[in-house]
């Protein structure tokens, strides 16, 4: 198997990101939301089988991702910079990017540009899959192992939920030459020490599916499309280049670098200095109020803004909690809940380390209580 590159794959130029993903955009994978839901949730289908249907906005949310993208590019940029600088750190200029496709491929880029603005650097960087429950992708990790040193490779993704991706890869490279070291932009969670905020705020990469995503589809692992030997699968969608967002994201952040690079300079040797030992507290909370709203499936609880996001755009949601103090943040979780017809209860500030909250309905769940 050979990478994947823009313009044949996605809409990402072919220096950005080699994609470690197999074309399966001739297949027709979408399914009605209610329809995978209750395929998955019943065990018939786990959710990398399909794709959703994608998600395409209407011109209020429209709106609020660009409004969102101009309030945030500074405070991403600054993130970026502080969790680029400790990943150059860790894995010294040879360092190799490997995001978690999708949501982490545009933080990879992004940091891939920083290393080249502030150092000079021409970073690799590759995109590869993860499936919760399936582990990586094992022929993607023989590429990488087979074209660089693997102590040379930092995993990146855009921030934490509750720390399932996090445990995930600690689980699948265990025993193997990879260190299972996660880089996020932000990580509320506190499940790991490489991170630009342990604040939970609205990236808006999240807002959006592929169209900010360099129009790839989330990862496919489906027997039936993958062979022992092939990279796990996605789709490009092409069709949708009206209205790809992709480099706008990107460049609007990157225009920021100047702006803060003498702070994240500044604020790096503090950073690098103080304890950041993980200590799982946004675990402990989502189990909490899984147990509070009567379902012991943790799999239905999906914590902070992009998670949030994500069961709005592509499950079925039941609730949504949103902390008092969540301010502006969460518009756009208020809008998309509007228009799906989900509830949102507001809590105490100081009821979780996020702002806001998700539940997949558990109408199907055999761990929820009904």
């Amino acid at each position: 198997m050979k990478p994947l590159y823009g313009p044949q794959f996605g809409s990402y130029p072919a220096e950005d990101v080699a994609w470690l993903l197999k074309d399966l955009s001739h297949v027709e994978l979408e399914a009605p939301t209610e329809e995978r839901e209750a395929a998955i949730q019943t065990g018939r289908a786990h959710y990398a089988e399909s794709l959703p249907v994608e998600y395409q906005p209407g011109p209020e949310y429209k709106r609020l991702f660009h409004e969102a993208l101009d309030a945030s590019a500074e405070r991403i940029a600054y993130a970026t910079g502080l969790v680029t600088e400790l990943v150059l750190a860790e894995r010294g200029p040879d360092a190799v990017l490997v995001s978690l496709a999708r949501a982490g491929t545009p933080v990879g880029i992004l940091m891939r540009r920083w290393a080249r603005f502030a150092r000079g650097l021409d970073l690799p960087h590759y995109a590869i899959s993860i499936v919760r429950a399936r582990g990586i992708d094992t022929v993607a990790l023989r590429y990488l192992a087979e074209h660089h040193d693997p102590s040379g490779v930092m995993f990146v993704d855009g921030w934490t939920g509750k720390g399932a991706i996090t445990r995930e890869l600690t689980e699948a490279l265990r025993g193997g030459p990879f260190r299972p070291d996660l880089a996020v932009l932000a990580d509320p969670g506190r499940c790991t020490p490489l991170h630009g905020t342990r604040d939970d705020f609205l990236i808006p990469s999240a807002c959006l599916n592929s169209t900010v995503s360099g129009l790839v589809s989330r990862t496919v692992l489906n027997a039936a499309l993958i062979g022992p030997g092939d990279f796990h699968g996605a789709k490009f969608y092409a069709g949708l280049a009206g209205d790809d967002v992709s480099a706008h994201f990107l460049d609007t952040v990157c225009a920021r670098f100047d702006d803060v690079a003498e702070r994240v300079a500044k604020d790096l040797p503090a950073l690098r200095a103080a304890d950041r030992a993980p200590d799982w507290s946004g675990w402990d909370a989502v189990r909490r109020w899984a147990r509070a709203q009567g379902t012991d499936d943790l799999n239905l609880v999906k914590p902070g803004i992009g998670e949030t996001t994500r069961v709005l755009l592509r499950r079925v949601p039941w609730k949504v909690l949103v902390r008092a103090d969540a301010g502006p943040e969460v518009t756009h979780i208020r809008l998309l809940a509007r228009e799906r017809g989900v509830p949102v209860e507001e809590v105490a500030p100081d009821a979780f380390p996020y702002a806001c909250m998700g539940f997949i309905h558990p109408k199907f769940g055999k761990g929820a209580v009904q």
